[in-house]
């Protein structure tokens, strides 16, 4: 016997449930009880809402469900760093990262199952990309980190990247309904200014954040400054080049105000030199901008070293010298594969290597 397919409530509106739950008899602020133990108090069960009748919980139950996401493995690494495997409804997994730090708590969640932007240093590029993440799907990610946030570290989460697997303007409409419910009063409460959505660089979405006047802050992860070095490590650059993206983060800035960031991951004798760091202080000088010098995590295919400490603080010295706001950031949780480009599913058999 086919059992009756049962609609995610997740995915509906508030409205939608309001209509839904007046159609059954039932009052509509029993639709605001419900959509405030969904998104407010996060609850993964209709028999959590215990302000709700027996008869209404059971209804709820035969017509709906809540696709929570699961929890299937977690590491800790000696720095502290927490990642872990989030299994969706549909059995395929994502990774999330809690990074903890003396004056913040930040999650780093995933936007897609896997990503189809092939970036040469990223261990997720290998991966073809399987779908996009629902809201309710990136939004779990936070509650579960938030929650590991207080209970490991007895602290509140304090910021969100969206800096795990996938690319985020490429899930655009999922993301910032994801962003809607983190932020609202409604939901978890947090502010968009903690908030920072990275990009590989899709010019005509970044003039759309712009468009929509979003309030969280955006990072371009650039790791090149000319086109032709760029072009070999990052495919996307070939139809959004350099000189777009400019014109796409001016337009950006001018409409919102809000914080840029290139994110550059300094390879050993490609992007590490003096000479690189000119090429780079001529784009941050056309776009208000913070550098962010990262440390390349290997991904075992022995493609890119990790560039010299040296090096890497010479580069930083000249941008800071020349008027650039630049931060040499060290790798968290490289010993469980958790650090920037590392996310790769390793550890489960759904990851498709392409």
């Amino acid at each position: 016997m086919n059992l009756p397919i049962k609609t995610d409530i997740r995915a509906l509106s508030k409205d939608g449930l309001k209509t839904a739950m007046e159609a059954m008899g039932e009052k509509s602020f029993r639709a605001n009880q419900v959509y405030e133990w969904l998104w407010k108090k996060s609850a993964t069960d209709f028999d959590e809402m215990s302000n709700l009748s027996l008869q209404t919980r059971e209804w709820l139950k035969a017509n709906y469900v809540i696709n929570h996401v699961k929890v299937v493995d977690k590491q800790i690494s000696n720095d502290k760093t927490i990642k872990s495997g989030f299994q969706l409804h549909d059995t395929h997994i994502v990774e999330g990262v809690l990074i903890p730090a003396t004056d913040r708590m930040t999650a780093c969640v995933s936007s897609q199952v896997g990503c189809s932007l092939s970036c040469k240093f990223c261990a997720t590029g290998k991966l073809d990309r399987i779908r996009n993440l629902n809201p309710d799907e990136i939004y779990d990610q936070v509650v579960h980190i938030r929650n590991w946030a207080n209970t490991h570290y007895k602290q509140p989460l304090t910021n969100i990247v969206f800096m795990g697997m996938g690319e985020p303007l490429l899930n655009y409409k999922n993301v910032l309904a994801a962003i809607q419910k983190i932020t609202s009063p409604e939901g978890l409460g947090m502010s968009s200014e903690r908030i920072t959505v990275s990009t590989a660089g899709i010019a005509k979405m970044i003039e759309k954040l712009a468009d929509d006047k979003v309030k969280f802050r955006l990072a371009l992860s650039l790791h090149a400054a000319n086109d032709d070095k760029r072009n070999s490590i990052m495919p996307i650059n070939e139809s959004n080049s350099l000189a777009s993206l400019i014109d796409a983060l001016h337009y950006f800035h001018q409409n919102t105000r809000n914080r840029i960031t290139f994110e550059y991951i300094a390879f050993k004798d490609f992007n590490d030199s003096i000479a690189d760091a000119k090429e780079l202080l001529a784009i941050c000088k056309k776009v208000p901008a913070k550098v962010n010098i990262i440390e390349y995590n290997p991904t075992g295919d022995g493609l890119f070293e990790k560039a010299n400490a040296n090096k890497i603080d010479a580069f930083a010295q000249f941008l800071l010298k020349n008027g650039v706001q630049a931060t040499v950031r060290r790798s968290r949780g490289k010993d469980i594969d958790a650090a920037c480009g590392q996310l790769a599913n390793k550890k489960h058999e759904n990851a498709l290597i392409k």
